[in-house]
């Protein structure tokens, strides 16, 4: 296949927000970051889900054209996530996770998928981010994201990761923890030095700063008076930059 390859999560999010809230509601950073790029491009997505998986979520995934094809469904349940949110909306308190069938997940690619012209590596362990890389042609274009658990659990499988990738994009926290410093200036020249070729941090209302060798170019978010959910915001943004 051409065009856009996503690996990563399909869940079951209970979000608590002051403006609101939802049960078992469909998230995962594959869903988001699909669901997003598929307004420009089309996008083939590798996640697992269990059992208990709503028909009604396929079906969401397959009217935005999104290929189901490395969509496994195995026994058992389906990935959830619960989280609740003040009124500072930058922040997620986790209050529970299970992982179930994502627990024990391989991403396995169909042979179709194996030549994709972009490949997002979404937020899953390092190791199995590196099996994928290994398990497809060099696409045009790499792009990954990870967390602080994978940052401070599985530093050196990341780096790894890193010296295959053209673009990294996490937030800023996420930034600082990855190179061990404050200043983002210094922590892009850090990363730059172990092989992406563009580092994007997401900073929330602040917008963005993309940092490569040549210049540093910064973007605002787009004003909005009214933000009920940021749940996937940063995965959201991730599918429609690479879309």
């Amino acid at each position: 296949m051409g065009k856009l390859l996503a690996v990563g999560s399909v869940a079951l999010d209970t979000v608590k927000t002051p403006f609101g809230e939802g049960t078992e509601i469909l998230g995962g950073s594959a869903t988001y970051f699909s669901t997003a790029a598929s307004f420009f491009t089309s996008v083939a997505l590798i996640a697992v889900v269990g059992e208990d998986f709503p028909q009604q979520h396929v079906a969401f995934l397959k009217s935005r054209g999104i290929d189901l094809t490395g969509l496994e469904r195995r026994p058992g349940a389906t990935f959830r996530w619960k989280g609740e949110y003040t009124h500072q909306l930058n922040e997620a308190h986790t209050l529970d996770t299970q992982l179930n069938v994502f627990e024990t997940f391989r991403p396995q690619i169909p042979e179709a998928y194996r030549e994709p012209d972009v490949l997002f590596l979404g937020n899953i362990h390092p190791e199995l981010q590196l099996d994928v890389l290994q398990k497809v042609k060099r696409p045009a274009l790499v792009a990954c994201d990870t967390m602080n658990f994978w940052i401070n659990g599985q530093r050196e499988a990341l780096w790894k990761v890193l010296e295959k990738v053209d673009v990294l994009i996490i937030n800023d926290g996420e930034a600082r923890a990855l190179g061990q410093d404050s200043n983002l200036v210094k922590v892009a020249k850090l990363v730059l030095s172990r092989g992406p070729k563009h580092l994007i941090v997401k900073r929330g209302e602040y917008g963005v700063l993309m940092f490569n060798e040549k210049q540093v170019f910064g973007a605002p978010a787009f004003p909005l008076e009214d933000v009920r959910d940021p749940t996937g915001a940063g995965d959201t943004f991730a599918g429609g930059f690479l879309g």
